[in-house]
């Protein structure tokens, strides 16, 4: 008899994608914005914002194979969701507390940032441990809504609180954590239906590298072209979002909160149009509804700098929006067949090295392009970057004939 499955089980756990994207959008959105009263440079302050993904690439994996090992009484992920939560939610309320000092806020943001590496990976690894796998789809797609949904709150509601006072969004994002992380202790199984402890050693760094080194071989360039793309358009996509509020701000003249409440615009619309793209990718493929987005996205991206009317640029990022849900919907169920039944979860760790990889780079990058060209160059070249994913991704899709 299989073990009962509750989708209210599923929203327990969506809460904590809810809270943690609640957090990452108002952190991605004002952080900028303190971090400028003391760094002139757009793309330091992009480097200092690269730093949870550099930290997610190496310390997430190992994290989420340690959680696979562990066996307490509060069982395999809590104990790391226990540490890391409420120590994320209290850090982030003390971010624009601590802008006394250049290096007391850094302090602070370093903290802040370990705290989120420890329990991501556990919380993430949560929805398999109660859900059969004939119902993960589904429930990843209960996850991956409210995970949307929280980006909405974090910038159409909170990020109006910005222009009230600059604390208010990060107190409230702390709080929702904390609820968050009250409502998933009390609401995750203990032992969970479908995990037990792990004794694989499979998941070492010696076999990533290896796996990583395998990618560079003739037999497996068409699956390193399909990476590369997904590695480009992420610089597009991360460092506009990153750079968003910089360029709104000092650039547009208009308030933190208005710049939030604009971006917030992308994320509606690949909310609604998430199934829709799930839909068009089940009809015509994913490689060319993937196709669609990665031209789709750019051509509104250029379009933002010649128009200084906030309005406008609400409607072409609602446009944008809808490119990078065709894009995204797509692109790791792409990169998971890629590996065949036998080689998912490699393939799978490696969407994320190559999606998180280029999100450490990005601010920093389109950051310094914005210092030494100007604010609307951001648009530009994070455009050719998204297309010159575009050319590899059609180039590794026909040698492949995906």
């Amino acid at each position: 008899m299989n073990p009962k499955f509750s989708y209210g089980k599923i929203f327990a756990i969506g809460s904590g994608f809810f809270a943690i994207s609640v957090v990452w959008m108002v952190y991605n959105t004002f952080m900028p914005l303190i971090l400028s009263e003391f760094i002139q440079s757009s793309a330091l302050r992009g480097a200092i914002m690269g730093l949870d993904n550099l930290l997610a690439v190496f310390l997430i994996p190992f994290i989420g194979v340690w959680s696979d090992r562990t066996s307490t009484r509060f069982g395999q992920r809590l104990p790391f969701i226990v540490v890391g939560m409420p120590l994320a939610a209290l850090l982030v309320m003390l971010l624009p507390l601590s802008n006394g000092a250049l290096w007391t806020l850094l302090a602070v943001d370093v903290l802040f940032l370990l705290s989120m590496t420890v329990f991501r990976g556990p919380v993430i690894a949560l929805m398999p441990d109660h859900t059969p796998p004939v119902k993960r789809s589904s429930a990843n797609g209960v996850i991956n809504l409210m995970g949307g949904i929280g980006a909405l709150v974090a910038l159409f509601v909170l990020g109006k609180l910005w222009d009230t006072h600059h604390a208010y969004p990060f107190l409230a994002a702390g709080a929702i954590m904390l609820l968050a992380f009250g409502f998933l202790f009390f609401a995750v199984d203990r032992r969970p239906p479908y995990a037990e402890p792990s004794t694989d050693d499979s998941e070492s760094l010696g076999s990533f590298r290896q796996n990583l080194s395998q990618l560079f071989s003739t037999e497996h360039r068409p699956q390193l072209y399909i990476l590369i793309a997904i590695f480009l358009y992420f610089i597009g996509y991360a460092g506009v979002e990153a750079q968003f509020s910089t360029y709104a701000v000092h650039h547009l003249g208009v308030t933190g909160g208005q710049a939030a409440t604009a971006l917030g615009f992308f994320s509606l619309s690949f909310v609604l149009f998430a199934l829709p793209a799930g839909f068009v990718g089940t009809k015509i493929g994913k490689a060319n509804a993937m196709k669609i987005g990665l031209i789709l996205m750019p051509a509104t991206f250029v379009l933002i700098p010649f128009f200084s009317s906030l309005t406008i640029i609400k409607v072409l990022l609602l446009l944008g929006g809808i490119g990078w849900a065709l894009i995204n919907v797509q692109a790791y169920p792409l990169v998971a067949d890629l590996g065949g039944k036998q080689r998912i979860g490699l393939f799978t760790g490696m969407y994320y090295f190559f999606s998180m990889g280029s999100s450490i780079v990005a601010p920093f990058l389109l950051g310094l392009v914005m210092d030494f060209l100007s604010y609307p160059a951001l648009y530009y070249v994070g455009s050719a970057s998204v297309l010159l994913g575009l050319w590899f991704l059609h180039t590794g899709v026909k040698k492949l004939s995906v």
